[in-house]
């Protein structure tokens, strides 16, 4: 084999000024500015009232990219080479040229599309690659979208014989095998001969390791001796033609893959010669042997175990670094979320990143993975404010009848392999009322999310979309999928069950996804006895939870959200949703660890207090509380217990304050207490095994103190991510949570700063800024290390601080 490389683009050259003809080769790009892909440009802009609020006050505009790169070989190619380009995501409209060609337009841009640049290359010298990204649309979304080439680019060179990857199949089943159980996996494709002859004699070869074939910083993982192999031969390959092929493998005794036990096997694909040669490896791929179903009974069984699916909701953004899909930033907020007990994940509103399931798949989590938020009917979008009147109409609605297909087959075609994914979902709340479809049979509707909505837009319009229209679609994209895979259901998340359950909106789906009507399950379970329900969409109360664990039939539920994320705010000066369980620097709130009371079945005993000037708020919500026993004199605190111990006992300075009961089918304990500085603590007790948890008093902050989060090394040539925490100490090394001086970020040698965010969505300071202010007692920093770089020193300093170092 002579050619086989693929090279990531990370380097390149961006401007947002307007230009003549940029995509030239010979285009003079010396004066614009050099940045690192994935790149968000966005976020290197100012907050300002004058941007679409349901976007994160932030710009979008037209951005244009230039990258080189160099092709080993002759001048001429008379079909000696193949390369295609990749791009996992463009937001939005993104147009590509290679060497002057024009390849093409990708309107959606939570697409991944992939060009065959085969006749643009010239080996040898040095070749273009040119994006323009167009977005003036900015208040196209509901919450906070990018701008800019946010997920990888990549070319991918071989010789003209190979496997088409988007053919690609792996399907499990599990044998009991003589009371062992076996794995059977199948692997079918497409080879595709794109040389000038006919090609005889290839052999299609696959071998399955015992390990997984790559982790998720993307290298390849060593094999171990665990080793199963299976081949065929193709049939002769005419110039230009294609041949299918069908293997199996078969694995004794072999590892299941669930959420609790993500066992993965490593499968490497190749294509061998009539000489014996090596010609194509296709990319490895993770394979999860396992079997799911849904039952409209008794919910959601893995590998025949009844299991509930806990889960939650996120949107795509990292913060301070916009919807830039970094690696490292997700596998720390996975793991968070694994940790609070969460096994499900929902990818609302769009398709990830292809590395988010990658991390999925080695973490143990499932997935819905949807495709939309609208279809042909455009929803509001809220620029001033959330659901300030009056609403902008931009979106994918314009673009959704004729890019709807390529857009969701492409999404079904690109993650089929994942054994994380359980379910794709075809739309979220596509049903929501008047927003745009109405119907006769409601003459006023409200939907879940429509305080203060005029009255005018609660009611029927005749001139509005009707939406007997839903079905229609619903079944159009329900097809779609099982053309590409019927080895999952296909569910929507629906808005208004009242009415869109009662004109045929379920009828082709396999599945009932509800957003916050759990008060409809029993009613809709005896209606509809055959479908399986879960809760695609809720909220963080317990009675939300409570209608998963009292009621058999319902699969499980998706909290709102998982995480913070921008857009979607009230309204100025806050540019976020607070509605997460992780803020958008990937740090614990209250509601985390009480929601691992839930959820986890380890000991959990967490305490958060609310002072009398903020007392009167939903317990449940996930921001409410503080981690910290600093208060006025002769003030009262309403001190909150998230626990799953059998009982609580409290102490404050030694002092008994009550020992409380926890019954599983109530909120948590809680009690109310006279301010007194010192040492609150709680002793929990479950069985014979006892847990504590301790707030003292802090003193003055004394110091700021930097600790590195697990950095994956490079071994691909990409760039990485280091992310370092600050926190807040006093003299005794407790987080001081009620300080908030402003830190500025010094990095010297072979890197640089990305972001610095500290969760406070009302903090309008820029993100490109080099300072930021603490916010209860710690922020994060990125910094983007280099493939060659050597040593890093980043610096910490604010007024009254020694400064902090910490090596990179």
């Amino acid at each position: 084999m002579e050619i086989m490389e693929t090279v990531y683009l990370q380097q390149w050259k961006f401007s947002m000024d307007t230009h003549t003809d940029p995509w030239s080769p010979d285009f003079d790009d010396s004066g614009w500015r050099h940045v690192i892909v994935p790149h968000d440009w966005a976020v290197s802009f100012p907050f300002s009232r004058e941007h679409s609020s349901g976007t994160g006050y932030l710009p979008g505009g037209t951005g244009w990219y230039r990258a080189q790169f160099r092709v080993k070989g002759e001048r001429e190619n008379p079909g000696g080479i193949c390369a295609f380009i990749d791009f996992e995501g463009v937001y939005k409209n993104g147009q590509v040229w290679c060497n002057g060609y024009y390849l093409g337009r990708r309107p959606y841009g939570y697409s991944s599309f992939r060009y065959d640049i085969s006749h643009c290359i010239r080996p040898g010298e040095s070749n273009n690659i040119t994006v323009k990204v167009t977005h003036d649309d900015a208040a196209d979304s509901r919450w906070y979208a990018g701008s800019g080439i946010y997920r990888r680019v990549f070319i991918r060179f071989h010789e003209p014989r190979y496997i088409n990857p988007e053919s690609l199949v792996v399907q499990t089943e599990i044998r009991d095998a003589e009371n062992g159980e076996e794995g059977i996996v199948s692997i079918s494709g497409e080879a595709v001969n794109k040389s000038r002859e006919r090609s005889e004699g290839l052999v299609l070869r696959v071998i399955m390791n015992g390990t997984a074939a790559r982790n998720t910083a993307g290298d390849r993982a060593e094999t171990d001796e665990e080793r199963y192999t299976a081949e065929t031969a193709l049939c002769a390959i005419e110039a230009g033609g294609q041949a299918s092929f069908a293997v199996k493998v078969a694995i004794p005794r072999a590892r299941l893959w669930s959420a609790e036990t993500p066992n993965l096997y490593g499968l490497i694909t190749q294509l061998y010669g009539a000489d014996g040669k090596l010609v194509y490896e296709a990319s490895p791929l993770n394979v999860g042997i396992r079997s799911f179903r849904f039952d409209p009974e008794r919910g959601f069984f893995i590998n025949g175990k009844n299991e509930k699916l806990k889960g939650v909701c996120v949107h795509h953004d990292s913060g301070c670094l916009g919807a830039a899909f970094w690696p490292d930033v997700w596998r720390r907020r996975l793991e968070k979320l694994k940790k609070m007990g969460c096994n499900a994940i929902r990818t609302s509103h769009n398709p990830q990143s292809p590395e988010f399931y990658d991390m999925c798949d080695e973490l143990g989590f499932y997935v819905m993975d949807e495709a939309f938020d609208e279809w042909e009917g455009c929803k509001n979008k809220w620029t001033t404010g959330h659901n300030v009147y009056p609403p902008v109409h931009q979106g994918y609605y314009e673009d959704f009848p004729e890019w709807h297909e390529r857009d969701l087959a492409g999404m079904v075609i690109r993650d089929r392999n994942h054994p994380s994914i359980i379910m794709w979902s075809i739309g979220n709340e596509v049903d929501y009322p008047n927003d745009p479809y109405v119907h006769p049979l409601f003459a006023e509707m409200t939907g879940n999310n429509d305080a203060g909505k005029p009255k005018t837009e609660r009611e029927y319009n005749p001139q509005k979309p009707d939406m007997e229209r839903l079905p229609v679609i619903a079944g159009r994209l329900a097809n779609i999928v099982k053309k590409y895979d019927q080895t999952r259901p296909v569910l929507s998340a629906a808005a208004f069950p009242e009415l869109s359950s009662r004109i045929g909106f379920f009828d082709s789906l396999d599945m009932a996804g509800y957003n916050y009507k759990e008060r409809l399950y029993h009613d809709d379970h005896r209606r509809f006895p055959r479908l399986p329900i879960l809760g695609s969409e809720n909220g963080h109360s317990l009675e939300a939870w409570k209608a998963v664990t009292e009621n058999a039939f319902i699969a499980g539920q998706f909290l709102w959200t998982g995480i913070d994320f921008l857009g979607e705010a009230k309204g100025w000066p806050v540019r976020g949703s607070l509605s997460g369980l992780l803020d958008v620097a990937g740090f614990e709130k209250p509601g985390y660890y009480r929601r691992m009371a839930l959820w986890s079945d380890t000991p959990v005993l967490y305490l958060a207090c609310l002072p009398e000037s903020e007392a009167g708020g939903e317990p449940y919500y996930p921001s409410t509380g503080y981690r910290s026993w600093n208060y006025r004199k002769r003030g009262t605190v309403t001190v909150m217990c998230y626990t799953n111990c059998e009982s609580v006992e409290l102490l404050l300075n030694g002092k008994r304050l009550g020992t409380r009961q926890r019954n599983r089918g109530e909120e948590f304990p809680a009690w109310t207490v006279a301010f007194e500085r010192g040492k609150l603590e709680a002793v929990g007790r479950m069985g014979e095994r006892e847990v504590k948890d301790v707030l003292e008093s802090t003193l003055p902050a004394e110091r700021l103190y930097m600790s590195s989060w697990e950095c994956r090394p490079a071994t691909d040539g990409r760039c990485r991510l280091a992310q370092v925490e600050l926190a807040l100490l006093d003299e005794a090394d407790r987080l001081c949570v009620m300080d908030h001086p402003l830190v500025r970020f010094e990095l010297a040698g072979e890197g640089m700063l990305l972001g610095i965010e500290n969760g406070d969505l009302s903090d309008l300071t820029e993100y490109r800024s080099p300072c930021r202010r603490v916010y209860r007692g710690r922020l994060i920093v990125y910094v983007l290390l280099f493939p060659a770089a050597g040593e890093l020193t980043l610096t910490a300093a604010a007024e009254g601080f020694d400064p902090a170092y910490i090596k990179l």
